[in-house]
């Protein structure tokens, strides 16, 4: 199956582009060849970027803490695990304590370190991070590779707060909603909303059906088009057949 979630607000789109960005992080800091250490850097420039809007932290804070309000009242239900209870409980007092610690302008150390906010500036022009451009990063990429990946891990770590935050929200977000089996008869989906709402939509479809979805929503009605993946022709064209998908509506 491949799920496709589509978020309905500003903020949960922030917080999965976070989450992607952070993985991506982490997975090109693990290796070490210098080419993937230069996607790692470049995707610290990325989460550098989102993280500095003004008041996701603040967002963040204010989220964990409306959740842990809602789960502390579950105390004592006898259809509630309490070992489980209290490990998310105590989950989010650690990420809450970890933002709070947070001082002063989001990854301001980074934009302190003028070596890295040299690279930064060129590499947002493409090939401007050619040898010729950036000697002193050229050396740097040919150090060793526990060395590099020392300083990556140092430079990304002070904004694992922001990762970890975030995980516990849409972690709790994605488990809020029960998936519902529907068809688009000819590729098509429409469905009358009701006043009901969500933060977060997930379309799930087996991943060997060839097609995506187009998914628009606002408060009244959801339309989902499922967009053929034909190789041969690639302007988009609705899939001619019953595409059978799970429909989840996600909200906290």
């Amino acid at each position: 199956m491949i799920t496709y979630e589509y978020p309905l607000n500003e903020r949960i789109r922030t917080l999965l582009r976070l989450e992607d960005l952070f993985e991506r992080s982490r997975h090109f800091i693990a290796r070490t060849d210098p080419l993937d250490h230069h996607v790692a850097l470049l995707t610290l420039f990325e989460i550098l970027e989102v993280a500095s809007r003004a008041d996701l932290k603040s967002d963040l804070l204010q989220e964990l803490e409306r959740q842990k309000q809602v789960l502390a009242s579950f105390r004592n239900s006898p259809e509630v695990v309490e070992d489980t209870l209290s490990s998310v409980l105590r989950d989010i007092e650690q990420a809450s304590a970890a933002l709070f610690s947070m001082t002063g302008r989001i990854g301001q150390y980074l934009r302190e370190n003028e070596w890295l906010m040299s690279i930064k500036q060129r590499t947002g022009i493409p090939g401007g991070a050619c040898e010729f451009d950036l000697p002193s990063y050229h050396y740097w990429l040919h150090r060793p590779a526990e060395e590099r990946i020392g300083q990556l891990s140092a430079w990304t770590s002070p904004l694992f707060p922001l990762r970890d935050g975030s995980a516990i929200v849409l972690k709790l977000l994605r488990e809020s909603g029960k998936p519902q089996p529907h068809s688009a008869p000819l590729g098509t989906f429409q469905q009358m909303l009701g006043g009901r709402t969500a933060q977060m939509l997930r379309v799930r479809i087996e991943s060997d059906l060839p097609c995506v979805p187009e998914i628009s929503a606002n408060k009244y009605v959801l339309n989902i088009r499922f967009l053929a993946q034909n190789g041969d022709d690639p302007r988009p064209k609705t899939a001619d057949w019953d595409v059978g998908f799970e429909l989840t509506f996600c909200n906290l």
